[in-house]
């Protein structure tokens, strides 16, 4: 593989090379969600971004989707949480081609996250690198936003998973509250919960994943979940996110914990904390970057790894969402074939552009 095919491709080659690669990632990213929310409010705007992309209308599209954590996916291929931290745009993300779309991570408390700049492009390696902190307007805010999403026909239908986080100010002891807090206000709204105990840029927040601190975590997100299901006569399935960086043996542990409590299942995996020696970036400029998650292809070994690591472990019918380095059709169907019941992108997107979940949904369907 050589240089330019780790470039952007296609008409948002220009975009991306003349216009967004000279800006801040951050506020790159700002533009593009404020573009998809102006374009997704106009007059007849969700119809036009569908034909944009080429994207069935799910209102008429009669084909049998994929069944999974109680939603109907039109495509296997999902947004990661990172994206629309705030629930903004859910739905004309939707209409991009995504089957399902991840919310937050979102926190109980209202946060600023981690000082600027965050969010770095390493072009070379078609990857990137944060630390954000979990930027978020809080758990109340992405209610009041949900609500109204699913008080429309199409965002009743929509399959929007809620990605939950512990808040900065949130002692490590006083953990599983916090999470409860925000399982509380969000599971009416969410198809799932995904418990994020995995991101490198809240300080000890990784410790979490140890059995012993987790426990209380998925106990009680696990329990709002249950009241919730009373409530709304529905399942809310509760998944928990782990780190590619943990050891087989905690990996392994983690899953055993999840099905015990009662969890639907695992998403494997977040970012990376290590800088592998075969990204192509400097390393003086992979070193000036400093610390946060890494996501792109480089996470396509281990991800697998974990993956397979988990289809042998956990019971039939526990659930496996794969992320990380998945770029094109074929790597989704690669792991769908190792025994994920669906996949996540996020960095990709930056790379392909809004284009690229039609593209790979049109792909997989075709066979």
């Amino acid at each position: 593989m050589t240089s330019d095919d780790l470039s952007p491709r296609g008409p948002y080659s220009f975009l991306f090379q003349h216009v967004l690669s000279r800006l801040d990632p951050e506020q790159a990213h700002r533009l593009t969600v404020r573009a998809l929310a102006a374009a997704h409010a106009l007059p007849g705007g969700p119809a036009l971004l569908r034909t944009a992309f080429g994207t069935p209308d799910p209102m008429r599209d009669d084909r049998p989707g994929r069944e999974v954590l109680g939603g109907e996916h039109r495509s296997p291929l999902g947004l990661a949480a990172g994206f629309d931290k705030d629930g903004e745009v859910p739905l004309a993300l939707l209409d991009l081609g995504f089957g399902h779309v991840e919310v937050g991570t979102v926190t109980a408390k209202a946060q600023p996250g981690n000082p600027r700049p965050r969010s770095f492009r390493l072009v070379a390696d078609r990857s990137l690198i944060n630390r954000m902190g979990f930027n978020n307007h809080g758990a109340q805010a992405l209610a009041r936003r949900l609500a109204r999403a699913r008080r429309t026909e199409r965002g009743q239908r929509a399959v929007i998973g809620v990605n939950i986080g512990k808040s900065k100010v949130t002692a490590l002891e006083d953990a599983a509250e916090d999470y409860r807090f925000s399982a509380r206000l969000l599971a009416p709204y969410a198809d799932y919960l995904a418990i994020n105990v995995s991101s490198p840029n809240t300080p000890g927040l990784r410790d979490l994943q140890s059995v012993e601190m987790l426990r209380p975590i998925l106990e009680a997100v696990a329990d709002e979940a249950g009241q919730a299901r009373a409530r709304l006569r529905r399942e809310v399935p509760v998944l928990v996110k782990i780190a590619p960086d943990l050891h087989d043996a905690d990996v392994l542990a983690v899953a055993e914990l999840a099905i015990e409590v009662g969890l639907a299942g695992v998403i494997a995996a977040n970012t990376t904390i290590s800088r592998p020696e075969r990204l192509r970036t400097d390393r003086a400029q992979i070193e000036q970057i400093g610390a946060g998650g890494l996501s792109g292809p480089v996470l396509a070994d281990r991800s697998r790894e974990v993956l397979r690591l988990l289809r042998g472990a956990l019971p039939e019918g526990a659930v496996i969402i794969s992320c990380g380095g998945v770029t094109t059709a074929a790597d989704v169907q690669e792991r769908l074939d190792a025994g994920a019941d669906l996949v996540q992108g996020y960095t990709a997107m930056i790379y392909e552009g809004p284009s690229w979940p039609g593209r790979l949904a049109r792909q997989l369907a075709a066979g």
